[in-house]
């Protein structure tokens, strides 16, 4: 589906699933993989550790999770991403993933175990960061001795 038209087919059909792009939601979205479907946004506001689908400027539409829920905006994060977003707000959000498939197995953002995964995976974030971090200086380093 052209990117273009993700607005459009939510208005027309309220929900939508798609192949996942990239790998700033890893572990839980592989590429090629897994799949997840999104539900068209309604005026409620997120909730943190929602999974949203938004549009940066221009035209660029990035799925990651809400880890701050603040008076005007959110603050937004990729699983596997260092830096949060500042900023998005509830204009810039289409829609909001209800359930995933991971290893061929389907789960609902309401299932307890992807609730915790949610919460376990946000809490580590500063770990998650240094070793990140640590692994890019490493790699760094056996360049330098080449």
């Amino acid at each position: 589906m052209n990117k273009t038209t993700y607005a459009a087919y939510l208005d027309s059909y309220s929900e939508l699933t798609l192949t996942n792009v990239g790998t700033s939601m890893l572990p839980m979205l592989k590429q090629g993989r897994d799949l997840f479907t999104l539900q068209k946004k309604t005026n409620d506001r997120c909730r943190k550790y929602d999974v949203v689908l938004y549009r940066r400027p221009p035209d660029q539409y990035v799925l990651h999770r809400i880890v701050a829920v603040r008076e005007t905006d959110y603050v937004i994060l990729g699983d596997n991403c260092l830096r949060r977003e500042y900023g998005i707000t509830d204009e810039d959000i289409l829609a909001v993933m209800t359930k995933f498939v991971h290893r061929g197995k389907e789960y609902a953002v309401t299932d307890r175990r992807y609730r915790l995964y949610a919460k376990i995976w946000y809490a580590i974030y500063p770990m998650r960061c240094l070793f990140m971090k640590l692994k890019s200086f490493c790699r760094c380093l056996r360049k330098e001795k080449h």
